[in-house]
């Protein structure tokens, strides 16, 4: 076990490091998903809430999994957290980073123009926005291993050129390609399905990896 997983165990979904300062983050979160709850009301286009929920779910699973592989590998997760935090929940996963995630699908929603046909320097303005955020998302990260607050111990899992695309491809960009899927689908109905079956991989890994199985990840 690398010395950052070891680390990151440390105060582990311990409720004794909360800080007050999550609170008005919690308080902002809510507030902007009940502005867009009221959009939604008014207008009918619930697609806001939709790739806020989606971003989410997707990130839920991607740590989920970062989570097994540091259980089975018994050495690391592809990305380690062991830094200071408010509270982190799994070995690569604190409550700022949730709250994050938690309004970035709302924040590449409200990029988007009204009109799907419009591109931005040719590219169609949703796959523009796409890959725009994919890739900010890439450099923050980067930054964040620079500075140390997120460590990453797999040789495959680096800033190398390879490393950078593999980071892109399956650190990110499907986070943003599953939002705009599932706002593309035609009915409500599917959409709700879709949100629900990806939650409900994150959960029932979690129920098998946590609960089951008692792991500590």
């Amino acid at each position: 076990m690398t010395p950052a997983s070891q680390q990151a165990l440390i105060n582990l979904r311990d409720l004794s490091t909360l800080q007050w300062y999550v609170i008005p983050l919690l308080a902002l979160t809510f507030y902007i998903y009940t502005v867009e709850i009221k959009k939604a009301r008014r207008s009918g286009d619930w697609n806001a809430i939709f790739a806020g929920l989606t971003v989410f779910g997707m990130d839920f699973i991607n740590e989920t999994w970062n989570g097994w592989l540091f259980h089975l590998s018994g050495y690391a997760g592809c990305w380690t957290t062991p830094g200071p935090t408010a509270l982190r929940t799994m070995i690569g996963w604190n409550i700022e980073i949730m709250f994050m995630f938690a309004i970035l699908g709302i924040i590449y929603y409200n990029s988007l123009s009204d009109n799907k046909d419009d591109k931005i320097f040719g590219i169609p303005n949703r796959w523009f926005w796409l890959v725009w955020y994919t890739a900010f998302c890439v450099f923050i990260e980067v930054a964040l291993n620079i500075g140390g607050h997120l460590v990453w111990d797999w040789r495959f899992w680096n800033r190398s050129f390879e490393g950078i695309w593999l980071i892109f491809f399956f650190g990110y960009f499907h986070f943003f390609l599953a939002a705009y899927l599932v706002i593309g689908m035609k009915t409500v109905k599917n959409k709700i399905i879709t949100v629900g079956v990806i939650y409900a991989i994150a959960i029932v890994a979690n129920i098998i990896g946590l609960g089951i199985m008692g792991w500590n990840y």
